[in-house]
C-alpha cells in the first residue's frame, strides 16, 4: 500500500501552475508600469538635458541627445527671469489655499451638520461654481474689481483664487464631516458648547485630513495658473506662470533657459506632492469613502 495521498501529485502540480502564472502575470504588469513610468519620465528627461547644454547645443535636433558640454548658464539665466515671479508666486498661493481651505470647512460643517431650510439647494449652488469657466468671469471680475479700486498687487489675484476654491473646498469638507459620529456632537452640545464652539473644538481637530487635501489641492492650482494672472495682475505682481510665458524669445528661442525654467517652475508644485502625496490620497480617499 502506497503511502502517498491519492491525487496530491496533481494538486502539487496545479499549485506549481499557479504560482508560475501568478509570477509571470506580476512580471508583465511590472514590466508595463515601468514602460509607462519611462514614457511618462521623457518629457522630464528632454527638460532636464537640454537646461545643462549650452545655447549653441540646445538645438531642435539634438533634443533627445545629452550635452557635450555640460552648462549652467541656462539655469542661471532662468533663475535670474524667474526669481520674482517665483516669490509672486509662494505670496500668492499660500493665503488663497488657506483662505479658501478655511471657507470651505466652515461651509462643509454647516451643510453637513446644520440642517436648515434649503440646505441642499444652497450645496447645489455651490456645486455649480465648481463648474464655471475662468473665461464666463474673466471680462465682468475685472470690470468688478476695476469699479472697486482693488486692482493693483496680488490681492486680486488672491482674491480670486480664493472664491473660485470655495466649492471644491465646500465639498470635500461636507462629506467628509457628515461621518464625523454624532455623538461627538452631541456630547460638546451637551457640555454647553455652541455651533461654532463645537467646531472649533470638536470639529476642526478631526480635519487634518479633510485640510491636507484641500491645501494642496488649491495651493497647486494656484500655483500653476496664467490666465487669472495676465488679467488681473501687473507687471510687478506676475506670478511664476507668467514670467515662464515671457522667457520665451522673439527672434531666437533660447532652448536651455526655457528648459530650465520649466523645471524651476515646476519644483514647488512637485516638492509638495513628493511630501505630502501620501496625505493627500489618505484625506481625498477618507473623504470619498466617508461621503
Amino acid at each position: 500500500m502506497s503511502g502517498t495521498v491519492p491525487g496530491a501529485d496533481r494538486v502539487i502540480a496545479a499549485g506549481g501552475r499557479t504560482a508560475g502564472t501568478t509570477r509571470r502575470g506580476q512580471a508583465v504588469k511590472f514590466a508595463v508600469l515601468l514602460a509607462l513610468a519611462v514614457l511618462f519620465l521623457l518629457p522630464m528627461y528632454v527638460l532636464l538635458v537640454t537646461g545643462f547644454k549650452p545655447f549653441a547645443e540646445a538645438t531642435a535636433g539634438r533634443a533627445w541627445l545629452p550635452p557635450r558640454e555640460w552648462s549652467l548658464q541656462g539655469w542661471a539665466a532662468a533663475w535670474e527671469a524667474l526669481a520674482p515671479g517665483l516669490w509672486n508666486s509662494v505670496r500668492m498661493a499660500v493665503p488663497s489655499a488657506v483662505l479658501s481651505a478655511l471657507l470651505g470647512s466652515m461651509n462643509g460643517y454647516v451643510l453637513a451638520r446644520w440642517r436648515f431650510p434649503g440646505a441642499d439647494a444652497v450645496f447645489t449652488l455651490f456645486l455649480f461654481g465648481m463648474f464655471i469657466p475662468y473665461q464666463a468671469v474673466m471680462i465682468p471680475l475685472q470690470q468688478t474689481l476695476v469699479s472697486a479700486n482693488l486692482m493693483g498687487g496680488l490681492f486680486p489675484l488672491i482674491l480670486a483664487h480664493t472664491v473660485y476654491g470655495i466649492p471644491i473646498c465646500t465639498l470635500i469638507f461636507r462629506n467628509y464631516y457628515a461621518a464625523v459620529p454624532h455623538t461627538l456632537i452631541e456630547a460638546a452640545r451637551v457640555d454647553g458648547a455652541g455651533m461654532l464652539g463645537t467646531y472649533a473644538r470638536v470639529v476642526l481637530p478631526l480635519s487634518a485630513p479633510a485640510f491636507a487635501v484641500t491645501l494642496i489641492w488649491q495651493a497647486t492650482s494656484a500655483w500653476n495658473d496664467f490666465l487669472f494672472a495676465v488679467f488681473l495682475t501687473g507687471p510687478d505682481s506676475w506670478p511664476v506662470t507668467v514670467q515662464l510665458n515671457n522667457v520665451a524669445g522673439s527672434m531666437v528661442v533660447p532652448y536651455n533657459q526655457q528648459m530650465a525654467a520649466a523645471v524651476l517652475a515646476s519644483l514647488p508644485t512637485l516638492a509638495v506632492y513628493l511630501v505630502l502625496g501620501r496625505y493627500f490620497m489618505r484625506g481625498l480617499m477618507a473623504g470619498a469613502l466617508k461621503g
